[in-house]
């Protein structure tokens, strides 16, 4: 089974961006998590379009862009348009779900759907043979460096069991209070992605973190 790591530049250092950035190029990290948040869906604003444009100018690593907004559909085109690899969208934020994923599909972008802490994961059932990842929230999304939820275990492994009864590749992602011990529980209960901000960007040697969460 994959075990892929995104380092969250949310919790990269603003002031030397593109170091950051070369700092995952050398690293063994898979994907670089891009949150994108608009203060009304969540209650927080992050960064955009002109900032994904420049990453992607020096990025090595799939850009996985996580969409926290309202109405996302609108945004999907100009963001394939700025480097993402892959686009995720909030169940909780859109109306027509599937009509969200083909339109992200489309572009030849692998697309996703994530679900907030109190969202079940049977709401899926109808939708994740379409999926390429489903991005499970284990904090509840605005802020990084929030204490893990520990009933993100029991979703990982419900998804687990409806990813693998239809036969999906699908991937399991999971985002918030990523460290050495909630990443080995994860891994074992069935997630592929780990998302990790806080834990990577504020330690003495992020590269040497990235390569411990790929060897959990």
């Amino acid at each position: 089974m994959k075990r892929l790591v995104a380092p969250s530049i949310l919790s990269a250092d603003f002031n030397n961006l593109g170091n950051d950035i070369e700092l995952i190029n050398r690293s063994e990290a898979d994907y670089i998590h891009f949150d994108v948040m608009d203060g009304v869906f969540v209650p927080n604003i992050s960064f955009g379009i002109p900032v994904l444009q420049q990453v992607n100018k020096i990025a090595l690593k799939p850009l996985d862009v996580h969409l926290m907004i309202v109405d996302p559909d609108h945004l999907i085109e100009p963001f394939v348009k700025a480097g993402a690899s892959i686009i995720t969208v909030h169940y909780e934020a859109c109306k027509h779900l599937h009509r969200t994923i083909q339109h992200i599909k489309s572009f030849g972008t692998r697309a996703s759907v994530c679900l907030n802490p109190h969202t079940p994961v049977e709401l899926l059932q109808d939708i994740i043979h379409e999926l390429d990842m489903v991005l499970l929230m284990s904090v509840n999304p605005g802020f990084g460096g929030q204490e893990f939820i520990h009933n993100t275990y029991k979703k990982v492994r419900q998804l687990r069991k409806m990813i693998d009864d239809i036969g999906s590749d699908c991937l399991i992602e999971v985002d918030g209070g990523v460290n050495y011990e909630t990443g080995k529980k994860l891994f074992e209960a069935g997630a592929n992605v780990l998302v990790a901000g806080s834990f990577v960007f504020k330690s003495k040697d992020p590269e040497a973190i990235i390569s411990g969460l790929k060897q959990l």
